[in-house]
Order: structure tokens, then C-alpha cells, then sequence
């Protein structure tokens, strides 16, 4: 085993290892979360069916308290009576039926006077009538009833307080009415521990307030304060106060029972989770990262060496009859496809190698077409003449020519054909020939055109065109006489003015039509006079918000220096152009020629 292969296996055991461990740690998390969610569910459950039990079982029990009061018919005045003359009553707290008791003697006693009234069914119109020691008998006899079967119902169904309390808004005091009793409470000794008549709490907190205001709207409302549960139901109201009854429940031993058993269920639940994370684990690691692991290595070896043949063996090998087999499958003929599509680059790399190389042939070729040394007829004094060609591709079609017709005849030329790139070449270097041709036979500027132009469109398939301007310098006298074929409008200045655009009539492009006839035109050549022509590529240049260079700012480079030799025009034009664009992409060929007239 080479050091490569050592290498490559240490690196796999080590990404084996990451990917248990992180499916380990997904399995923790999750057992955790589970545990966590069962407990906190199951607690909730329970507390919840807790409440609604105990809200039930409330509502049962105070629904016999009230029942017990309701067996006064004057149980109305009763409540208002013992409320206004808590402090003055002398009651029994849990009274024993027998005629030892004081209750028992104030009875007795209640008969003797009034032996026409029922003592337990007395009504509010029979007890207004009674006078007032006897009201407060009857009161007193009433109250020590009523509370020896309220602690016979608070110990029947075992709950820690029973009560009844006045209250009003803000809910923030109560007012005991009565309060039951532990089992064998008798005054003086325990029934301290509950509340007696007239006893009066004001500590109570946000939940007991909203469970007694919630209660008078007659909805049933528990509060919750630590291990107790406090329930309240509306009995009756006068006065603006309300008489509640109330429960309190002592919920520690249940509540203690639920966290028990949801620990246990939570446990259960983590156990059982850790048990199939267990086995899910093994299976991953046998059905998932194993043939995972097998198709990772094999990609990475094709990575390292493209042996494909080896490789597709090997993915073979993963017989898988899931998404991992199918991923394998898959991966085999996606390796046989890249090999295809990697020959394929190939023979197209070598195509596009061979297209550049022509290209750049072609260009050398177009360049060396065009007059490229300058001074170009270093003998000649009577003129000055620079041009330059920018194309937007490899090669252009725009194209220039100067070439002296005879000892006394300078011809001019500068062209624009349609398109771009090779086609537009190829037409360039035929119309370029065509007009020297024609001009060298001695033609005119107007009938080399015609000419020129019955020729393209002689055998012009393609319909290509193009804008030609032709000027013919007579070096002796300044005259020169020109023709312009929708080319774009040349730019003279005289010897002691400004460059200045010369409005000349346009005739057809040629290749058109062949039946086009071109009109000739003069103009006069001073010494100093220079003469800029050039193609729509400067005019039309533009930057990146699509905004063209236009005549206007041609104009301004051009009269940046009228004094300044053809060359340096064309480099003022050409630096103006650029800071114009900045990085914007050249679209079109850039074609430029100036000539300056010195005379002899």
C-alpha cells in the first residue's frame, strides 16, 4: 500500500467516525428531547385532568353548602344579619344535638316565646317581626346549625377548608360569613385555625382575586396558590357585596404522586428512545454509511485517477435495492457521460484553438491591408495624413485607404460595412479593393461608387452593405472632390477656423441597389486645412447608462487643439471616447482618418 492509499484510508476511517459521532449526537439530542417533552406533556395531563376533577368535585360540594343554606327560607336575611352583627353573636362552632348544649337552651328558650313559628322554617316577613333580642337568638341558633353541617359535609368529603366570605370590588378583602371546622373543633381550642364570623383577610393574592371576580359572572374560576387549590361559586349578592362559597383543597400528596409518575413515564420514554436509536444506528450504519462511504471512495479515486472502467466496477459492487443503489447506478452513467462530455471538450478545445489561431491570422492579414506606416509618403510636404482602425472583435469591418492616383491626385477613403466579425471582414477587403481599383482607373469619386456598387450587387446573396466616403485630393490646388455613399458627415476646418461638420448630400449605401446613382461635391483645401472623417463607431459609443459620445462632444475633442498634427487629433478623439465609456464594452469598430492640407 502506497502513501497515497494509506493516506486516502486514514482520511475515510476519520470521516467515518465523524459521520457516528454526529448521528450519535442526533440521537442524544433527540432521546433528551424526548424525555423532556414526555415529562413535560404527561405533567401537564395530569395537572390539567387534576384541575378539571377537582374544579368538578368543587363545584358538587358547594353546590350541597348552598343547598344547606337555602333550607332557610330567611336565609337571605340571615346572611345579612349575621354580616351586620358579627361582633356581637354568641355561637356554638360545631354544636352536638343534645340538650347539654347552648344551642339547645337557646331553642328551648326561642319555643317558649313563640311557640306559633317553626324555628327552622321561619320566613325574612316572620324574622323582621321578632324583636330585636330575639332576632339575634334566632340568628344565633341559625348560624350554629348551619355550621354544624358544614363541618359535616367539609369532613364527609375531605376537603382542607369550607367556607363562605362577603366581598366586592376590588376583590382585595373577605369577610368570613363561616368556615368549617376540624373533625372535633370546639371554640376555644382549634377553630382558631379556620375563620370564625367577622374574621376578615386581606392577603390574598392575584389568582384568589380573579377566581372570586370571576365567579360573580358566574363562571367557575380555581386558584392556584402552591399546594393548595382555592374554588369559589356565587351564593347570592345585596348591597353590592357578594357571598361566595368557597373550597380549598390540599393537592401536595396528588401533585407529589403526578411528578412521580411522569418521571417515571419520561424515563420509560428515554429508555425506549435510547433502545431503538440503538438499533436504527446499527441499521444506518450497515444499509447507509457503509455503501455511502463505498460510493465516496469510488467517486474520489475517479477524481484522482479517471479510470473509469475500474471505478463503475467497483460502484457495482453496491447492490443496494434503495435510493443508495439507484445513487450508484446513477453515478456510473454519469461517469460515463462525463467521459463522453470530456472527449467532447476535447475535440472542441481543439476546434476553438484552431479558430483562434485563423482569427488571429485573419487579423494580422486585415491589418496588413490597411496602410498602417506613417508618415506614409514621407517625400511628399504638401500634406499630413494618420489614421487608426479599433476593431470590436478580432477582426472589423470598417476600413480606410489613402493612396496617391497619380503625382497630383490623393484618394481618400474610409467605409463602414454591415455586421461584425468575419463576414464583415471578408466584405471589407472586397470593397476595399473594388474602390482602389475603380478610383485607380481614373474615375470619378461618384462613378468609382456606381461602379463599385453594380459589382457588389452583381453577386451580393448575403444582401450585405456599405457606407463608403470618397474624396479625391487634388495636391496642387487644395480641390477635393468626394462622394459619400450613407456615410457619416465629414468634419473640415479651415485654416483659421474650428473644425465644423459639412452637411453633405447622402447618397445610397452600396450594395443596395444596383441602379444607384452618387452625387460629387467640392470642397476647397487651404494650407492649414485639415479634414476628419471616420465611421459611426465614435459617434455612437456609449457608456454604461447606454448614453452615446454623439457629434457634440466629437466636435469638442476635435477643437480641443486645432493646431495639433492628424495624430495627435486622432489620440484627442480617442482618449475623449475612453474617459467617455470607461469600462463600458466597445460594441462597434472605431475608424478614424485626418488629413491636413499644407499646400507647396
Amino acid at each position: 500500500m502506497n502513501e497515497t492509499d494509506k493516506k486516502r484510508k486514514s482520511r475515510n476511517g476519520k470521516n467515518t467516525e465523524k459521520i457516528v459521532i454526529h448521528v450519535i449526537a442526533l440521537f442524544l439530542v433527540s432521546i433528551v428531547v424526548t424525555g423532556v417533552l414526555t415529562y413535560i406533556c404527561e405533567n401537564y395531563l395530569y395537572y390539567d385532568n387534576v384541575r378539571k376533577q377537582t374544579e368538578f368535585h368543587a363545584a358538587e360540594i358547594a353546590k350541597e353548602a348552598n343547598l344547606v343554606l337555602a333550607e332557610y327560607p330567611a336565609h337571605e336575611w340571615l346572611v345579612r344579619y349575621w354580616y351586620a352583627h358579627s361582633g356581637s353573636m354568641d355561637i356554638e362552632y360545631d354544636v352536638q344535638f343534645d340538650s347539654d348544649t347552648e344551642t339547645a337552651e337557646k331553642c328551648r328558650v326561642f319555643s317558649e316565646r313563640h311557640p306559633e313559628l317553626q324555628l327552622r322554617y321561619l320566613s325574612e316577613k316572620d324574622c323582621e317581626k321578632l324583636p330585636e333580642e330575639d332576632k339575634k337568638l334566632y340568628a344565633e341558633i341559625a348560624y350554629s346549625w348551619l355550621i354544624t353541617r358544614i363541618n359535616q359535609i367539609k369532613r364527609t368529603y375531605g376537603v382542607a377548608f369550607l367556607f363562605c366570605v362577603i366581598s366586592e370590588e376590588p376583590f382585595d378583602r373577605q369577610f368570613f360569613l363561616f368556615s368549617g371546622a376540624d373533625e372535633g373543633a370546639k371554640r376555644g381550642t382549634k377553630y382558631e385555625e379556620v375563620y370564625p364570623l367577622g374574621n376578615i383577610v386581606t392577603n390574598l393574592d392575584e389568582s384568589q382575586i380573579t377566581a372570586m371576580r370571576e365567579a360573580t359572572k358566574n363562571t367557575s374560576h380555581l386558584a392556584s396558590a402552591g399546594d393548595y387549590v382555592d374554588y369559589y361559586a356565587l351564593i347570592l349578592s345585596f348591597d353590592e357585596h357578594n357571598v361566595l362559597i368557597g373550597l380549598t383543597y390540599d393537592v401536595s400528596v396528588l401533585l407529589a404522586d403526578i411528578d412521580a409518575q411522569t418521571r417515571t413515564g419520561a424515563t420509560l420514554a428515554i429508555i425506549n428512545q435510547f433502545v431503538l436509536a440503538a438499533i436504527c444506528l446499527t441499521l444506518i450504519i450497515l444499509l447507509v454509511i457503509r455503501p455511502l462511504k463505498k460510493l465516496q471512495n469510488n467517486i474520489r479515486l475517479y477524481k484522482e485517477t479517471k479510470n473509469s472502467a475500474d471505478i463503475i466496477e467497483g460502484l457495482s459492487e453496491i447492490q443496494s435495492k434503495n435510493e443508495i443503489g439507484q445513487l450508484a447506478r446513477d453515478t456510473s452513467d454519469m461517469i460515463r457521460e462525463i467521459d463522453a462530455h470530456i472527449e467532447k471538450i476535447q475535440t472542441i478545445s481543439a476546434e476553438k484553438e484552431r479558430i483562434v489561431t485563423e482569427l488571429s491570422l485573419a487579423q494580422r492579414i486585415q491589418a496588413a491591408m490597411l496602410p498602417s506606416n506613417f508618415p506614409p509618403f514621407p517625400e511628399r510636404t504638401e500634406f499630413d495624413i494618420f489614421a487608426s482602425m479599433d476593431p470590436a472583435k478580432e477582426v472589423g469591418g470598417d476600413f480606410y485607404d489613402f493612396f496617391l492616383v497619380d503625382e497630383d491626385h490623393l484618394g481618400l477613403v474610409i467605409a463602414d460595412v454591415s455586421g461584425k466579425g468575419i463576414p464583415a471582414a471578408l466584405f471589407m477587403m472586397i470593397s476595399k479593393i473594388l474602390v482602389k481599383n475603380y478610383v485607380m482607373t481614373g474615375l470619378s469619386p461618384a462613378k468609382a461608387l456606381e461602379a463599385v456598387n453594380r459589382q457588389i450587387c452583381a453577386n451580393n446573396r448575403e444582401e450585405m452593405f456599405v457606407t463608403v466616403w470618397l474624396g479625391i485630393l487634388e495636391i496642387s490646388t487644395g480641390k477635393l472632390t468626394a462622394a459619400n455613399a450613407g456615410h457619416e458627415y465629414p468634419v473640415l476646418k479651415n485654416a483659421d477656423g474650428a473644425f465644423e461638420f459639412v452637411k453633405d448630400k447622402h447618397g445610397l449605401v452600396v450594395g443596395a441597389m444596383d441602379i444607384a446613382k452618387y452625387k460629387e461635391y467640392e470642397l476647397q483645401m487651404q494650407p492649414g486645412s485639415k479634414l476628419f472623417v471616420y465611421t459611426d463607431g465614435v459617434p455612437e459609443a456609449t457608456d454604461a447608462g447606454n448614453n452615446m459620445f454623439g457629434g457634440e462632444r466629437l466636435l469638442d475633442a476635435l477643437n480641443k487643439d486645432v493646431a495639433a498634427t492628424p495624430e495627435q487629433i486622432l489620440k484627442n478623439v480617442r482618449g475623449d471616447v475612453n474617459s467617455f465609456v470607461k469600462d463600458a464594452e466597445q460594441f462597434d469598430d472605431l475608424t478614424m482618418l485626418c488629413i491636413e492640407y499644407k499646400g507647396k
